[in-house]
């Protein structure tokens, strides 16, 4: 068939807008998304975003993040998200290998973490498939696998610096603390920067930011100094396990100042993503490693106020906005997430499920019936807090009512010993004042539901204690639910190869697990010599 000439020109348009339109769909279908994971060390369930969420006025209707909460506001934010362990090697072993932290070997204890090079990583993968990775600051050290940590195609970027991770000791020492701060910002935008650069054209990229100013230590009274933030604005929004006094709400207050350093530092990250244009084929994820530090069931600890963390997801023009999610999930779901939005393979090993089938929902609350509960753990923190630098082994499930947590050795001290100076908590102002006052029988509640020995099992009802401070695992009303998820604690960690579950059950005390080098040995000695020199006052 001919057509005349006056159309021929027409019909040759349309045929290349048609080639084109094809040409672009395919693109499109290759386009894969960058991976932005915003990361803080120590940073707990601390958002001006969930006050509005939270029946109970706490320390997150006293916090202003703003970068935090329009980042949430854009994509899906999760109110049931949990760590896999309360400590940071342990839990980032998880999120780098997707499993329980138990089944990572010596990636599961701190200060001896080695990386099983058998043991798919996420970041590893990524870079397989075309990826450029990197990271600034903590990711996980020492143990994280060479080429991720230490690099030797670049994968660290702190060519700028990292002062960052002393915020509040630069900017409370610095002659001018506006600009140290500026400075500071700078730094975080410059070395994101350097890694953009190293790009090759079109390429993907999986950048981790994980700053560690809100891990211990901070200056006292930076959080009011800095940020502005009242201590006394506090009273009665604290846990109500923690003694409500000032020099706790101060603490608290100043780890607060240093989660606003945080969202300061995620704002900077956002717009220098805005400014390359890619923002909008970039999946954006901001959590934290575990909660707070140094307080009471917290860090370290199988409590919420251990274990519960900020999740956001963003992925703009590919999620539904402002969406909140109620389902239990587990921060090793990254993995498989991250995995499974690049288009690769997630490796059958690996015990985290994606969360893209969550995000790209529609529903909202409650979106995957299957995710009612989430297992986390713990052996060991500090090598040096009990005798024979044994661990405290627990595991605990967390459903959207209870909390169930089984402690394998109760005979053995959660936190130390006061003799060893508590090691198993970190160092600070709340610390010392505990140990200043563990013989006030004022107090004597406080210290026993913080540091006495705990019973095999403990069972706490977060709808009608949601401070879990009565432990309900022996009341007659309650022995259903204590038999379900003790069953389902049994399976799961059965079903999951977990060591303490085997018949040498003890695989976690034995050596190389204990073994601790001179400097260790040399820290615990300066410890318990300020411990005798506090007890003297």
């Amino acid at each position: 068939m001919s057509f005349p000439e006056k159309y021929r020109k027409y019909i040759y348009l349309l045929v290349v807008l048609a080639l084109l339109a094809v040409l672009v769909s395919c693109a499109e279908q290759g386009v894969r998304p960058n991976i932005l994971f915003l990361f803080a060390d120590d940073w707990g369930k601390y958002a001006g975003i969930y006050d509005q969420l939270e029946e109970e006025k706490g320390p997150n209707s006293v916090i202003k993040t703003p970068n935090i909460d329009r980042l949430a506001e854009q994509g899906v934010l999760f109110t049931n998200a949990f760590v896999p362990a309360p400590s940071c090697t342990p839990c980032r072993s998880s999120i780098l290998s997707g499993q329980y932290f138990f089944r990572t070997g010596m990636g599961a204890i701190l200060h001896m973490a080695e990386w099983d090079s058998s043991i798919p990583a996420y970041p590893e993968l990524l870079r397989a498939n075309g990826y450029h990775i990197g990271f600034t600051y903590k990711v996980w050290s020492p143990g994280t696998p060479r080429d991720i940590q230490h690099g030797g195609d670049g994968a660290r970027y702190e060519q700028a610096g990292n002062s960052f991770n002393r915020f509040s000791q630069e900017v409370m020492g610095a002659p001018d603390p506006e600009k140290r701060r500026e400075e500071l910002l700078q730094e975080v935008r410059d070395n994101f920067s350097a890694f953009l650069a190293d790009r090759k054209p079109g390429q993907p990229f999986c950048y981790w930011f994980g700053p560690t100013n809100t891990h211990r230590s901070w200056v006292k009274g930076s959080g009011k100094a800095i940020w502005g933030i009242e201590p006394d604005d506090l009273i009665g929004k604290m846990p109500a396990f923690l003694p409500d006094i000032h020099e706790i709400r101060e603490d608290f207050a100043d780890y607060l100042g240093e989660s606003q350093a945080w969202d300061a530092a995620v704002g900077t990250i956002l717009q220098r993503l805005e400014e390359t244009g890619e923002i909008y084929n970039t999946l954006i994820v901001i959590s934290g490693d575990h909660g707070i530090p140094g307080f009471p069931r917290g860090k370290t600890n199988l409590y919420d106020l251990g274990t519960q963390v900020a999740l956001a997801v963003v992925w703009p023009d590919k999620i539904k906005r402002h969406k909140v999610v109620h389902d239990m999930v587990n921060l090793m779901d990254l993995a498989p997430t991250f995995l499974d939005a690049a288009g690769v393979d997630v490796p059958e090993v690996m015990n985290g499920r994606s969360l893209i089938p969550i995000i790209e929902s529609s529903a909202e609350g409650l979106v995957d019936t299957t995710r009612e509960w989430v297992l986390t753990g713990r052996e060991r923190h500090v090598a040096t807090a009990r005798e024979g630098n044994l661990p405290y082994p627990q595991r605990a499930i967390r459903t959207g009512d209870y909390l169930y947590i089984r402690n394998f050795i109760p005979d053995r001290w959660p936190i130390g010993t006061l003799e060893k100076a508590l090691r198993d908590i970190d160092d600070g102002p709340t610390k010392t004042w505990f140990m200043l006052n563990h013989d006030n029988p004022e107090y004597s509640d406080y210290w026993d539901l913080a540091f006495e020995k705990r019973p095999c099992e403990e069972l706490y009802d977060i709808k009608h204690d949601p401070h879990e401070m009565v432990n309900v695992a022996e009341l007659d009303d309650y022995q259903e639910i204590r038999t379900r998820l003790a069953a389902l604690m049994d399976t799961v960690l059965t079903a999951t190869g977990d060591p303490r579950m085997k018949p040498s059950g003890c695989v976690f005390d034995e050596m190389p697990y204990t073994a601790v080098n001179d400097r260790y040995e040399e820290a615990q000695k300066r410890f318990e010599d300020e411990v005798k020199q506090l007890l003297k006052r």
